[in-house]
């Protein structure tokens, strides 16, 4: 995350000190709270978690198993490098197509590819925004490219990091036991979704114009929150 201080009390301020430690403490335990939570257990989710759908999409290829080779470089002196993809399983679905959790045969790394099709009589607005964003708590498009189908259609293919929570479904952790979010969580992730705002609006002219649960992306190791999917997103 990034280096902006919380911390607005007197320096040297025994006051100060102490809740910095308490607060310190605070999120040391609630890390590893949050990693026994085994919130990644699927089998538990309701039926209306729209980020776990059926995990084949026929004719996209995203079925698990099924390998997706581009060639990512060659400009501005960069080589060419060849790099493939296993699809593992799908993440997230809707109108605009579907996102998969993917594994790069070459380098072992996670990665999500959201796969849209693409009016060939316009560019993408989602991949023009996206190469305009570089903030950690945005989430990253590493590449992109496009691929074909046997239909002769045209999909966009965004290679994004990849980051294996989401509030939403942090919330309906609790929910499930009956609990609130502890309040430490509530603080962390409304700073970092306010810091993600305050670039896109202020930095960039952006608004994302879907900000939601779904939408806010969680490492349960760092708690580092990323806002993504900017399919709806316009310049201001």
């Amino acid at each position: 995350m990034g280096s902006t201080s919380l911390n607005h009390g007197g320096i040297g301020s025994s006051r100060t000190t102490t809740s910095f430690k308490s607060s310190s403490s605070s999120v040391d335990w609630l890390g590893r709270e949050m990693l026994d939570m085994n919130i990644r257990d699927r089998t538990l989710e309701e039926d209306d978690d729209k980020d776990s759908e059926p995990e084949v999409i026929d004719s996209v290829g995203a079925e698990a198993g099924h390998v997706i080779a581009t060639t990512v470089g060659g400009r501005n002196g960069q080589s060419r490098q060849n790099i493939s993809y296993i699809a593992e399983h799908v993440v997230g679905t809707g109108s605009f197509g579907v996102v998969f959790q993917a594994k790069c045969r070459e380098t072992g790394e996670i990665v999500a590819i959201k796969k849209v099709l693409q009016d060939k009589r316009y560019k993408n607005r989602e991949l023009q925004i996206m190469q305009m964003l570089d903030h950690p708590n945005i989430v990253a498009l590493k590449h992109n490219f496009f691929s074909t189908t046997d239909k002769e259609e045209l999909y966009l293919n965004l290679v994004l990091e990849f980051v294996p929570e989401t509030v939403y479904r942090v919330a309906k952790h609790y929910t499930r036991m009956n609990q609130r979010m502890p309040l430490i969580y509530v603080k962390l992730y409304t700073y970092q979704i306010c810091r993600s705002l305050a670039y896109i609006h202020n930095c960039i002219g952006i608004c994302h114009r879907d900000i939601k649960p779904q939408n806010l992306l969680v490492n349960p190791h760092t708690h580092q929150l990323k806002l993504c999917d900017f399919g709806s997103a316009k310049v201001l």
